[in-house]
C-alpha cells in the first residue's frame, strides 16, 4: 500500500518561470499542504522570494538550505537558507552552473557537493556541473563541468545533447545524467576529494525516445525514465556494481492517442508498486502498476490544469505543478495507486515544480 497520509501539516517550496525567463512566477513561494483534506495553501508568514527562472529546487541533506536551478544563459544556481521560522533568504550571490540553462540539480549526500544538469542551448551541449558546497552549504567553486556529446533523429529537439537531470543511485556510488538529445543516460563516479568526474558508462537507449528524468523503484534493482520525445515510460534493470542500464519494457505514457504528448515529472511510490507520470498535452497524471518487470496501465486523472510539469510526492499525495495554467494541484494517491482529485487547485503562476521539506 502507499504510505498513509499524515494529518500534520507539510510545508512546500514551489519554484516558477519569472518574467526575465519568459514566465509570470515570483520564483519560490512557501506553501502548506493539509494532508486529511488536500488542502494546498500559502503560508501567509513566509513572503515569495524572487529567484529567477526556478525550474527545479532539491534541498541540502543535513542543514536548512535549499538551491534552485536559475534556467538562464549562462547558466547560474542558486542557495536559498531557510530560517526557523521559515523565512527565505538568499545564501550569497548566484553561482556558476558550468553551463547553459540548468534544469535539474542534486546535492552529494555527504552535504559537500552539488551537481547540476545543464540543458544547453542551440550552440552550448548539455552538461554536468559540479560545484564545492561550503560548511553553510554555500557555493564555492566549480571544480568540473563534464560536457556531454551526441544526438538523435528528432528534429528541432536532438541537433545535440541536451543533459535533462542528474541525481545519485539510491547507493550514492554513481552518479546518472539523463539526456534527452542524445538519448543515453550518461554514468559517472564523483570524486569527493577533488569534486571530478570520471565518466564510467554512456548508456544508448531507444533512439527518438527522448529520456527526461529517471525515478528508482526502492532497493534500486528497477528504474524507469519518462520518455519526453516518444512519449513512453520505460522499465530498465540497473547495475548497481557498473551505473549500466538494461532497457526491459516500454508503454504508452497516455491512452490519449490523438494529441501530442510529452511527459514530465515522474515519481515511484514509496511501497515500490506503482509509478506515476505527468503527460503534457493529454494535461493527465498517469498510473501504473509495478508487477516484476511489466507496467500495467492502472488509469489517468487530470493534473488540475494545462502542461503538469513537476511531480512531487507528499504524504499520500501527489502535487503536480500545471506550468501553463499557473495552478498547484493535490491528488490523492488511493491504495490500488490510482489518483482523485482532492480539491481545487492553487493558483499558482508559471509553477513548474515543489519541493517539500
Amino acid at each position: 500500500m502507499p504510505t498513509p497520509a499524515s494529518t500534520t501539516a507539510v510545508h512546500v517550496l514551489t519554484g516558477s518561470y519569472t518574467p526575465d525567463t519568459g514566465g509570470e512566477g515570483t520564483g519560490l513561494a512557501a506553501l502548506r499542504l493539509d494532508p486529511p483534506s488536500g488542502e494546498l495553501s500559502y503560508d501567509s508568514e513566509v513572503p515569495a522570494l524572487s529567484v529567477s527562472g526556478a525550474s527545479f529546487l532539491a534541498s541540502h541533506p543535513s542543514l536548512d538550505v535549499v538551491y534552485s536551478t536559475n534556467e538562464t544563459d549562462p547558466g547560474t544556481v542558486s542557495a536559498v537558507a531557510r530560517h526557523h521560522d521559515g523565512l527565505l533568504t538568499p545564501l550569497g550571490a548566484p553561482a556558476d552552473s558550468g553551463g547553459a540553462n540548468p534544469c535539474h540539480l542534486t546535492v552529494h549526500p555527504d552535504g559537500g557537493w552539488l551537481l547540476t544538469a545543464n540543458y544547453g542551448s542551440d550552440t552550448t551541449p548539455g552538461s554536468v556541473g559540479v560545484l564545492r558546497l561550503d560548511a553553510d552549504g554555500r557555493p564555492v567553486e566549480l571544480t568540473d563541468v563534464a560536457v556531454h556529446e551526441g544526438s538523435g533523429p528528432v528534429a528541432g529537439r536532438q541537433e545535440g545533447s541536451h543533459a535533462h537531470q542528474v541525481l545519485l543511485d539510491p547507493a550514492g556510488r554513481h552518479v546518472l545524467a539523463t539526456d534527452l538529445g542524445a538519448d543515453a543516460v550518461f554514468t559517472y563516479r564523483l570524486d569527493t576529494r577533488t569534486g571530478t568526474l570520471e565518466r564510467t558508462a554512456v548508456n544508448a537507449l531507444r533512439a527518438g525516445s527522448g529520456p527526461r528524468h529517471l525515478a528508482f523503484a526502492p532497493g534500486g534493482e528497477l528504474v524507469f525514465s519518462a520518455d519526453e520525445l516518444s512519449s513512453t515510460l520505460t522499465c530498465h534493470r540497473y547495475d548497481p556494481a557498473t551505473g549500466t542500464l538494461t532497457s526491459l519494457a516500454t508503454v504508452p505514457a497516455t491512452e490519449a492517442g490523438d494529441v501530442v504528448n510529452q511527459p514530465g515529472g515522474i515519481v515511484v511510490s514509496p511501497c515500490g508498486r506503482f509509478v506515476w507520470l505527468t503527460n503534457r498535452g493529454a494535461d493527465t497524471v498517469a498510473a501504473f502498476r509495478i508487477t516484476g518487470t511489466t507496467l500495467e496501465p492502472i488509469g489517468e486523472t487530470p493534473g488540475g490544469g494545462a502542461w503538469p510539469r513537476g511531480l512531487t510526492y507528499a504524504a499520500g499525495h501527489l502535487l503536480v505543478a500545471n506550468q501553463h495554467s499557473g495552478t498547484l494541484a493535490a491528488l490523492r494517491v488511493l491504495d490500488d495507486g490510482s489518483l482523485a482529485q482532492s480539491g481545487p487547485a492553487l493558483s499558482a503562476p508559471s509553477v513548474v515544480c515543489a519541493l517539500t521539506l
